[in-house]
């Protein structure tokens, strides 16, 4: 390591340090009388060091994508650091989601960490900081950051620039900022992109009331979920695979690929892991629709009861169970254990609906050459998914699983190019065979035929 190298490192880690440092001396109000302005400057001393962090690890180096030790440190190989951040942000999101007091929340006045939000609030809806609006300025400014790092590392690849920007645009403006803006305008508090069932409130009648209480507005936004549910979703899909909403827009993603980039190598392979992802993502998902019909009876009828099932109870237990602890604290505190996409691989009822939809229904495949792999393992070491893509490169098949959100980082680090995205036949016998010569021309036959 050059000295200079050295220096910035040093950089990095004292500014994320004093950034950090101020949320964690918040939380026992040493800033009672100064807090104005403190959260800009911890955001901005972590932004900073992030950045310095970007110069010293991918400045002036040639572009690509590297391992850099990730199995040999102790935060991205299930370390003793890793298990410590894990600890760590699953206590925070169980204090966030079912202890709020314990950050600060109070009905008369804020205190500790969430005050240090309330400026913020107040600026954007007129109304001081709730644990809700902490969880969402930290998980944007988490998909911001880690999303600029991302593009750093990232950057000769256009596709993963711009999906990277994609997710950061509907997370900052789309998830954050405009429901803000609409409950300071007396409107729903509604993500336009957060649909059924990913959105397993939205048929609820307390959910319908409110959009229609909020005049044409409120009616408009009803009739666009409905919209993206039945026609552009699937229209979406169908096009270009679950990779439109899961590496494109959703903010669960985002999270996953950005701050969870450092730990996509940790998501299991094993067959057992497969059959596990399989079992549980489409048992939830026919939990949703059953609780949803339930729910829309329960509209209709005024009855809380479905064939002997109590609707009001199997959607609270939903709310608590999948919601809030698999979503949010396995789905994000388990990054360094489990690997980033935990939540999108064995939970997410959006993710089993899309897959579905991509494996039987749609043109997007990553195809193969297998006559150039070297089995080399860096497609299956790098795909978050869990997915064996090695398997499918060695046999010359094109990948055609449910699970697969089109990340592209597969095609990205294999040496040879032996995987692409396309969009392509939806003939599935087609996918699944050998792909020795599907991709060449009648004109490059003949002139192999000829050599």
């Amino acid at each position: 390591m050059t000295i200079s190298n050295g220096i910035m490192k040093g950089l990095s880690l004292a500014f994320g340090l004093l950034g950090l440092s101020i949320f964690i001396l918040s939380l026992f109000d040493v800033f009672t009388y100064f807090h104005n302005g403190l959260l800009i400057f911890s955001l901005g001393f972590i932004l900073l060091g992030v950045l310095t962090y970007c110069k010293y690890l991918y400045g002036g180096k040639l572009a690509g994508i590297k391992n850099n030790f990730v199995w040999q440190k102790s935060e991205s190989n299930r370390g003793i650091i890793g298990i410590i951040v894990s600890i760590i942000l699953t206590g925070f999101y169980v204090c966030l989601y079912w202890y709020p007091e314990v950050l600060g929340k109070s009905d008369i006045q804020n205190t500790g960490l969430i005050r240090l939000f309330d400026p913020l609030s107040l600026s954007l809806k007129n109304k001081v900081a709730s644990e809700w609006f902490v969880y969402g300025v930290l998980y944007t400014f988490a998909i911001l950051v880690f999303g600029i790092k991302f593009i750093i590392k990232y950057r000769h690849n256009r596709y993963q620039v711009l999906r990277t920007i994609s997710v950061i645009f509907f997370q900052l403006i789309f998830a954050f900022l405009l429901p803000e803006f609409m409950l300071r305008m007396n409107l729903p508090y509604n993500d336009l992109k957060n649909m059924w069932p990913l959105n397993y409130y939205f048929f609820d009648q307390w959910n319908i009331n409110n959009f229609f209480d909020a005049g044409s507005i409120g009616k408009a936004m009803f009739y666009f979920g409905l919209f993206l549910i039945f026609i552009g979703s699937p229209l979406l899909t169908y096009f270009y695979g679950k990779r439109w909403y899961c590496s494109w827009v959703c903010g669960c993603g985002g999270l996953a690929e950005t701050a969870g980039d450092s730990f996509r190598h940790l998501s299991s392979k094993s067959l057992t892991s497969w059959r596990l992802e399989r079992i549980l993502i489409y048992s939830i998902l026919l939990l949703v629709i059953v609780m949803t019909i339930g729910v829309i009876y329960s509209y209709k009828t005024g009855s809380q009861y479905l064939f002997f099932i109590d609707t009001t109870s199997l959607r609270s237990w939903y709310g608590f169970l999948i919601g809030a602890a698999f979503s949010g604290v396995i789905g994000v505190g388990f990054y360094p254990i489990l690997g980033s996409r935990v939540w999108c691989r064995f939970g997410c009822p959006m993710a089993a609906i899309l897959g579905i939809q991509q494996k039987y229904f749609s043109r997007f495949r990553i195809t193969t050459n297998g006559g150039q792999c070297i089995s080399c393992g860096n497609c299956s070491t790098y795909c978050e998914m869990g997915i064996d893509v090695r398997a499918y490169a060695q046999r010359g098949e094109n990948i055609l699983r449910a699970s697969c959100v089109g990340c592209g980082i597969c095609s990205e680090v294999c040496p040879r190019g032996v995987l692409k995205l396309e969009n392509g036949s939806t003939d599935i016998t087609e996918g699944r065979r050998s792909n020795k010569l599907s991709f060449v021309n009648e004109s490059e036959v003949k002139l192999i035929q000829l050599k």
